[in-house]
């Protein structure tokens, strides 16, 4: 199990530009490693506005290959600045066939692999179905230099079967970039409930595997959405460590002690008392009566 390390969440607002997105998340990762960090952490498709508001073709324009021209940009940033980068891409694995990617680059500039989001919402403002094709590469947790890093991406931290099967895979921590926000016309209420409930599931999972999770969103206006940011960091006991604010760019970085997991499943030995045994009916899509 790893230690102590010093994660950076890159809370960021997007544009329609490709390359200026780039370039700002190549400074704001900077200014994270300039601070302390050893692993930043970037939010959902950070290389453009989240297109997935509507169903057009001209976003699939944006898709690349993964490894491709951005992860190498990458790659050259994580050698120079000794840091460990998590980036989500719009992958273009052939034509007709796209993902919704994560790449994880070591602190040495080397592509360790990626990891493909498995659920994809169909909801109003969040038509992924449209353009992303589920994972096909199961969970996926990556050796680096700071730790065994699982990678989730957004509507995969409402799942605590996905939380699971990743830290069972020895994850020291999970990571979910993440692209998610209120809609405009929506009550001071339903946003408050909306948000505290994201906050809980992704503790939850904390709780029940004994393990720190880091949540990155962006932020800003776009289209009729708000992105409400709050990217956070939870200890494996659900403790809220940091999180951001909801309406501002933001680079913070948030010391972990990995070590706690030891700790905490000894006292709380979750894992020792799963009754395996008895979780078939988890495979079902639902447990009819009849």
């Amino acid at each position: 199990m790893a230690g102590k390390i010093n994660v950076g969440l890159v809370q960021m607002q997007c544009s329609d530009n490709v390359q200026a997105n780039l370039d700002k998340a190549k400074k704001l990762i900077k200014e994270a490693a300039e601070k302390g960090a050893r692993l930043v952490v970037l939010p959902e498709l950070f290389g453009s506005l989240y297109f997935c508001h509507t169903e057009d073709y001209a976003p699939f324009e944006l898709a690349e290959s993964v490894p491709g021209p951005t992860t190498s940009e990458l790659e050259k940033l994580a050698a120079s600045l000794n840091v460990v980068i998590v980036a989500s891409l719009f992958e273009k694995r052939s034509e007709g066939v796209y993902h919704n990617t994560v790449a994880v680059i070591d602190s040495d500039g080397k592509y360790l692999g990626k990891y493909r989001k498995m659920h994809i919402p169909d909801d109003p403002g969040y038509y992924e179905k449209f353009y992303f094709t589920p994972g096909d590469l199961g969970y996926k947790v990556f050796k680096t230099s700071v730790g065994n890093i699982g990678t989730l991406i957004c509507w995969d931290q409402w799942y605590p079967e996905a939380a699971r099967i990743t830290a069972m895979m020895g994850a020291d921590l999970l990571v979910y970039p993440t692209a998610i926000g209120w809609a405009l016309r929506q009550d001071e209420v339903t946003n408050r409930e909306q948000f505290d409930a994201w906050t809980t599931i992704q503790r939850s999972h904390a709780v029940a595997n004994g393990i720190h999770i880091v949540a990155v969103n962006r932020t800003g206006i776009e289209g009729s959405m708000r992105f409400w940011g709050g990217s956070f960091i939870s200890n494996p006991f659900g403790t809220v460590l940091c999180q951001l604010p909801h309406e501002s760019e933001m680079v913070y970085v948030q010391g972990i002690d990995l070590s706690l997991t030891a700790y905490y499943r000894v006292h709380w030995p979750f894992f020792r008392d799963r009754r395996i045994d008895s979780y078939q009916g988890i495979m079902a899509r639902f447990l009819d009566k009849d």
